[in-house]
């Protein structure tokens, strides 16, 4: 409701829907960038766009650089491209590969492409090797995709030791918090909730950050509550400048003046 009210507004300032369209998208990723940080970085989206295309032509020239394809899957998960990050990684493995984060990486790209036998199997392997990788992410990607595919008891228990292994995280409380409400015990839910919210708050800066948009989530009446006050500003500044006669039509500065407030009639102009 915020930014319709933008866009009307810059369109009454500028008269063009189209212009007014980009600036609002310029000025929403401007607030972002220094206030909540929720908008992926298009800088950072660029150079890994731009990244994944070396990468890519460096595998197309030496299919068995290993490492380039490895990076390559990375950014094709991140990108949630699940079944090419499978295609580009399953031959290191082939190779022999077998390492915690070869099996880490591959095992969710298979769950992401809605193959959870394999990727579950992988999991298993990744945990045999450090059952606490990166603090507890095999946890959390089981229990994130457990959750997605309805088993909702199994994602609990995944992400309840998730919890318990990183104390700090909004996101695994956020998860746990919806797989306990899908599984109707909403007092529990709500409990996750907010100790979620807790947690975000007496976070550092960089971690409330890397953690706000699953803080939002928890406690979805904050963002509403900006954009509600945000929405009262920007129509109360419409209101104050329609007042003092900043939306009215302009006259022509080229056309001929009779004194009434209109263009002369043709026999006048005789």
């Amino acid at each position: 409701m915020s930014k319709w009210m933008l866009w009307m507004l810059l369109t009454l300032l500028t008269g063009s829907p189209l212009v007014s369209l980009v600036l609002v998208i310029i000025i929403i990723f401007v607030a972002d960038r220094f206030t909540w940080r929720l908008l992926p970085s298009p800088v950072r989206m660029f150079k890994r766009f731009q990244r994944a295309g070396e990468l890519a032509g460096t595998i197309l020239t030496n299919p068995h650089e290993r490492r380039a394809r490895h990076e390559l899957a990375d950014i094709r998960v991140e990108q949630k491209r699940y079944a090419e990050a499978v295609d580009i990684l399953k031959p290191n493995l082939e190779a022999g590969d077998d390492d915690v984060e070869t099996l880490f990486l591959l095992g969710v790209a298979y769950l992401g492409a809605g193959d959870a036998r394999r990727g579950e199997l992988l999991l298993d392997e990744a945990a045999k090797l450090d059952a606490d990788y990166r603090q507890g992410a095999i946890d959390l990607e089981r229990g994130r995709f457990r959750l997605k595919r309805g088993e909702v008891k199994p994602a609990i228990e995944s992400l309840e030791r998730f919890c318990a292994t990183r104390l700090g995280t909004v996101e695994g409380r956020y998860l746990l918090a919806k797989a306990l409400a899908k599984d109707g015990r909403g007092a529990d839910a709500k409990r996750v909730r907010d100790l979620a919210w807790n947690e975000y708050v007496a976070a550092p800066g960089f971690q409330r950050r890397r953690e706000r948009r699953w803080a939002w989530l928890s406690r979805p009446s904050r963002p509403l509550t900006y954009a509600a006050v945000l929405a009262v500003v920007l129509g109360t500044g419409a209101a104050v400048a329609n007042s003092m006669g900043l939306f009215s039509p302009r006259s022509n500065p080229h056309a001929p003046y009779d004194g009434r407030g209109g263009p002369p009639s043709a026999s006048e102009w005789e």
